[in-house]
């Protein structure tokens, strides 16, 4: 039997914020990465500090692998009218291990329930615009010992093909640690042995997501 392979997941690299108004109402969103729900509730807390003046602090979040955990948070707007719709802009940018608070400024318009779900989803969909997002895939960790000389033409066969190569070690060797896909188990240890003479060292690290770069 295959054994299951979880597929990757997207996350932002950094805090973005963006800001609009409408109506006079000023609706500004701070999105950040999060490891956890311990994370997210903190990031929560602080930005609930920076603007204890506003009159909502609506939430949502998206945590886990295959985005299994969500919550959300009104603040005291209409129901559903606010962390509903930003949980679906998170859902709709394929977003986890992130959290979006919406800070909103009350300028004295009613929105309606129509106007703050729009608003409220828009908040989030714009900072998303202006966060730089990275692709994480399922990766099988090794860390592969060998002689200087022959560290160059490994690495160079890991660019080749893709797989993630993380911080080096460097003494009486060298000792590259390698994300390689698992359906590229077996020819990863075939090509690392065909270079080395089978004197390379290969130590499985174990299973994990590691970043293949920038989504454009």
């Amino acid at each position: 039997m295959t054994p299951f392979v979880p597929p990757g997941y997207r996350t932002i690299a950094a805090p973005a914020s963006a800001e609009q108004e409408i109506k006079r109402s000023r609706f500004i969103c701070f999105l950040t990465p999060v490891a956890d729900e311990e994370e997210a509730r903190a990031e929560i807390a602080r930005v609930r500090a920076l603007h204890p003046k506003a009159r909502h602090h609506c939430t949502a979040f998206v945590l886990g692998e295959r985005g299994e955990l969500k919550r959300s948070n009104d603040d005291g707007e209409p129901s559903g009218t606010a962390g509903a719709p930003m949980l679906d802009a998170l859902d709709g940018s394929e977003l986890t291990f992130v959290v979006a608070i919406v800070v909103r400024y009350f300028g004295g318009i009613l929105l309606g329930a129509g106007g703050l779900t729009r608003a409220y989803r828009a908040a989030v969909a714009d900072a998303v615009t202006h966060a730089k997002i990275l692709r994480f895939e399922p990766r099988e960790r090794i860390a592969v010992t060998l002689d200087y000389s022959t560290a160059a033409v490994v690495e160079a066969e890991a660019l080749r093909r893709g797989w993630s190569i993380g911080e080096a070690e460097y003494g009486a060797a060298v000792t590259l640690r390698l994300g390689i896909p698992p359906e590229d188990r077996d020819i990863a240890a075939e090509r690392i042995a065909a270079h080395t003479a089978g004197a390379a060292a290969i130590v499985d690290e174990g299973f994990g997501f590691v970043s293949v770069g920038v989504v454009d």
